[in-house]
């Protein structure tokens, strides 16, 4: 496995001497924000990690590596080529074979995380069952890597773009445990509440690490899910967002926008629609989270020490 795996100098030296490390996702940057704001945020987002005691290590495949922690040229790379695949589960294997540049998504991150021995995975948002999936089967493969994959993940919910109520069902009948900070309800990425609650409020991270840990301990594997609500000040007016969205989503139905086109499109067409009020948000809630994530990952390196 360790032929697959290339850790950049920060974090082989975090890793030497037992310092928490936060992985983050590479779709974000390839995918989720406009050049240049994506790679300035991704730079700040680590920035906050290391300010709060814990070693960034954003992962993306690069010349036939997974690359655990990146340079500021793989930063530039990933942010501004046009050619980054978005790299799931099943596209894993193909682009590290083939040697292409590959940007991972949530489920790609966690099970390269997870190889690479790190407990706590900060993002966006997370995967989701899309709205039609009765008809569709659109769900997310970020929801059984959930199932499966022993990583912590801090998110701001799923966008309300999909079906948070089957989201949270799915989840449930997997096992996954999703715990919120802050408040009962669960987050819908771009407003604080979805109308739908968390399994369990759990505020401080020493309380969220004592949670993590005795349910890996019990032999019960697959990840967590802590959401962490947007800011407030930064947070969208729920009635408008659900107009956008549904606008959006009549669009991209017109248009035969299908599979993994779907979310980059959406998230394009309700930039466009809030005069780009909604990236705003996204960068403050990634921001947020990271802050989040930086502390549970050390919280649990001290309980696990």
């Amino acid at each position: 496995m360790h032929n697959f795996l290339l850790l950049s100098p920060e974090v082989a030296a975090a890793r030497t001497a037992g310092k928490p490390i936060v992985a983050l996702e590479s779709t974000i940057i390839s995918h989720g924000m406009p050049y240049p704001q994506n790679v300035r945020t991704a730079r700040e987002v680590e920035q906050i990690i290391r300010d709060a005691g814990a070693v960034p290590a954003t992962i993306a495949v690069i010349a036939g590596k997974i690359c655990i922690g990146l340079s500021d040229d793989q930063l530039e790379l990933l942010g501004a080529s046009p050619d980054a695949m978005k790299v799931s589960r099943r596209d894993l294997a193909y682009v590290l074979a083939q040697a292409r540049l590959g940007a991972t998504t949530v489920a790609a991150t966690m099970i390269c995380a997870q190889l690479a021995g790190i407990e706590v995975f900060v993002t966006g948002g997370i995967g989701g069952v899309h709205r039609g999936a009765e008809t569709s089967f659109d769900i997310s493969a970020d929801l059984q890597e959930l199932a499966q994959t022993s990583v912590a993940v801090v998110c701001a919910g799923v966008k309300s773009i999909l079906d948070i109520g089957l989201t949270l069902e799915y989840l449930e009948t997997h096992g996954v445990p999703v715990l919120s900070v802050g408040q009962p309800g669960f987050p819908a990425f771009f407003t604080r509440e979805s109308g739908f609650q968390a399994d369990f409020q759990i505020d401080s991270p020493e309380d969220q690490a004592a949670f993590i840990r005795t349910k890996w301990q019990l032999g019960l594997a697959g990840g967590v899910v802590v959401s962490n609500p947007v800011p407030a000040d930064a947070a969208m007016a729920p009635a408008e967002i659900d107009t956008i969205i549904t606008q959006a989503l009549g669009e991209a139905a017109s248009q035969n926008v299908t599979g993994k086109k779907v979310t980059p499109f959406l998230l394009g067409r309700i930039k466009e629609l809030t005069e780009g009020r909604s990236l705003a948000t996204n960068i403050a809630l990634v921001k947020h989270n990271a802050l989040i994530g930086a502390r549970l990952a050390v919280a649990l390196n001290h309980r696990a020490a």
